[in-house]
């Protein structure tokens, strides 16, 4: 929710109040869609992708997990355990209704006393017992089960209680289908590009947009164990052309980017592996544009323990981190932590890359300008970027451009060769492409 913060916040205004209009705000949308998807196609993001050291890219996935901890674990959108405190930012939550502040996000008394609570630590334990024993759907059924019993009106845990918000949602819930034409935000779009302010915002989503993605394309490879050897994924190509397409498009419909969420981890663990998981969650998706009043009426408390669950599974790569050498071990300790404290997965990058570069240069230096009368032990150092070929079938440039490479240079790629001879006759041709750091020589075919 970082880049609608942003968004809303900070380029738009509340109500209005930004430098920039929401219309013009949404054409930048559309533009820096349009640029990430050109560096996506040329492989641009794939190529910064490799460049991050694997640590971080390990140490990502697992801050990832903590930042779905985290947020399973709040009021707004988890089991409320944890509450706001003026001293220590977070203290101890889980207080019913009447003494929790909403202007200030406190509990001021009766902490642990909330039935919702209590209910929500309930649907983790289910959750986290049927999947156990194996039980094929356990987090829809956990997050069912919860909603179902928060839906009787007459309880303590109620999602419906006899309000104005209680019976508002209600009245909501009972309409059980519903469904709004977009008559404001479809097309909305101003191409007002002559002020820096647009330029500004459109550089900044741009390059959130490819740090949040980075992170949480690599952290959801990760979790279904996709990566290959190099530290890369098949198809990450288009999988970097489909996020980045859907930013254009989003722009279309008058919302702000869109991009794979770490939320995509709950399929992941039910065992979603291919595309057809992808085309059955948007056929259902489609359907619940017209269910809202059901799906909108699932409690946070319902929803927030598979968030947690989904959190304790992606933490577990914390033991592949290169703990032996510190260079690699403080970098990755920063990326995985600063992601749930900032609420945002590319600050949480960001803090990785630049700490690395900085504590490796520096000791570079160090060791460089006493002409190697002071040195430190880079034996347990992992190597920085592997453009090799992995087992996925991606290299430094997209699958589909390394032909075209060849063709100019008047050669065919392996790729494109079926004799097995005539494989081993061209390994001494494929040498000829390593001054763009392309490694073709696929024998395993």
């Amino acid at each position: 929710m970082g880049m609608n913060a942003y968004f809303a916040y900070t380029v738009v205004g509340f109500h209005g109040s930004g430098k920039i209009a929401y219309e013009t705000a949404i054409a930048a949308v559309f533009i820096e869609g349009l640029l990430f998807t050109f560096f996506s196609a040329f492989g641009i993001c794939q190529l910064f992708a490799k460049l991050i050291p694997m640590s971080i890219k390990i140490a990502s996935g697992a801050g990832v997990g903590f930042l779905l901890t985290f947020i399973g674990l709040q009021r707004s959108a988890g089991i409320a355990l944890i509450s706001h405190d003026p001293s220590t930012l977070v203290t101890l939550g889980g207080c019913p209704d009447q003494y929790y502040n909403k202007t200030t996000g406190i509990c001021t008394s009766h902490h642990m006393e909330s039935p919702t609570t209590w209910l929500g630590i309930l649907g983790f334990l289910i959750i986290v017992i049927l999947l156990l024993f194996r039980v094929k759907g356990s987090i829809f059924i956990g997050i069912v089960f919860i909603s179902i019993i928060s839906w009787f009106r007459n309880s303590e845990v109620t999602y419906f209680p006899y309000t104005d918000e209680g019976n508002a949602r209600f009245n909501f819930f009972k309409s059980v289908v519903g469904f709004h034409t977009m008559e404001k935000t479809l097309g909305a779009m101003h191409f007002n590009l002559g002020s820096s302010d647009v330029w500004l915002a459109i550089i900044t989503f741009l390059y959130i947009d490819m740090l949040d993605t980075t992170g949480v394309l690599y952290s959801m490879a990760r979790l279904g164990d996709f990566l290959d050897e190099t530290g890369d994924f098949e198809g990450s190509n288009a999988a970097f052309i489909c996020n980045a397409s859907s930013i254009s498009i989003s722009a279309i419909f008058g919302t702000s980017s869109v991009a794979t969420y770490f939320e995509s981890g709950s399929g992941i663990t039910e065992g979603g592996r291919t595309g057809i998981t992808s085309l059955t969650v948007s056929f259902f998706f489609f359907i619940s544009l017209f269910f809202a009043p059901i799906f909108v009426s699932i409690p946070p408390w319902a929803s927030g323990p598979a968030l947690i669950v989904i959190g304790s599974m992606m933490a577990k790569s914390i033991k592949d981190i290169n703990w032996k050498y510190l260079g690699d071990a403080v970098p990755s300790f920063l990326t995985l932590i600063i992601m749930p404290l900032t609420y945002n997965v590319a600050y949480g990058l960001i803090a990785g890359i630049v700490s690395y570069m900085v504590i490796n240069t520096t000791a570079w230096l160090i060791e460089t300008v006493s002409f190697g009368h002071i040195t430190y032990d880079k034996s347990d150092k992992e190597p920085l970027g592997n453009f090799k070929v992995g087992s996925g079938g991606e290299g430094l440039l997209p699958i589909w451009l390394v032909p075209v490479v060849y063709r100019i240079r008047g050669r065919k790629s392996t790729a494109e060769i079926k004799n097995p001879i005539e494989i081993n006759e061209t390994t001494e041709i494929n040498n000829v492409n390593h001054d763009v750091a392309v490694d073709v020589d696929r024998r395993n075919e």
